[in-house]
């Protein structure tokens, strides 16, 4: 199974590298054939915040297959409005059995037109915005994560790992993702 992670500049880094730890770490402790990478719009370096620089692992044009595909948030207001990025994640949608977001990554699934009329969250101080941007999302509030079919959205930065998670034990099974989280030494918020 292929899991992508899009990343862009201005990425909040625990938003992708929580993600990518707990799959990666998945991958360590028994889900061998999983492979996790990290996708931008180019090869070149990525800007994270703080200052973080990132290698993207492939870019739109050179990325295999992804069955996963995880959208991170960050400073995402120019990123949703660039036409070769929501074409992107439309390409990928078709093709992936579950897609998910982190934080403000919601945003541009919903700019994308994937999440219609769907029950999603976000980091709780953009809830209000994305309420008064896509009035026809159910937008939940006090939600580690939601998930309606093969969309997962979850609330900002560390919600991610619990989201992320949640996908290992969908995927592979509870006693992986309970293996996983032991490894990570991270106590898992589950949704209740």
């Amino acid at each position: 199974m292929n899991i992508g992670i899009y990343i862009y500049d201005e990425a909040e880094v625990l938003d992708f590298s929580g993600p990518f730890e707990v799959f990666s770490t998945a991958k360590r402790l028994g889900a061998e054939n999983w492979n996790v990478f990290l996708v931008a719009e180019t090869l070149e370096p990525v800007k994270a915040r703080g200052g973080f620089n990132v290698l993207p692992h492939y870019s739109f044009q050179n990325h295999p297959s992804i069955d996963l595909l995880v959208v991170v948030g960050g400073v995402h207001t120019r990123e949703m409005h660039k036409e070769n990025v929501l074409n992107w994640l439309v390409s990928v949608d078709r093709e992936a059995n579950t897609v998910a977001s982190v934080c403000t990554g919601a945003f541009l699934l919903a700019n994308a037109g994937l999440l219609k009329d769907l029950p999603v969250t976000t980091h709780w101080e953009d809830i209000p915005d994305l309420k008064r941007g896509f009035p026809e999302l159910l937008v939940m509030d006090n939600q580690r994560w939601v998930t309606s079919g093969k969309y997962t959205t979850s609330g900002g930065i560390s919600a991610g790992i619990d989201m992320s998670l949640y996908l290992v034990s969908r995927l592979h099974g509870q006693e992986l993702a309970k293996s996983v989280a032991h490894q990570m030494e991270y106590k898992w918020q589950k949704c209740t």
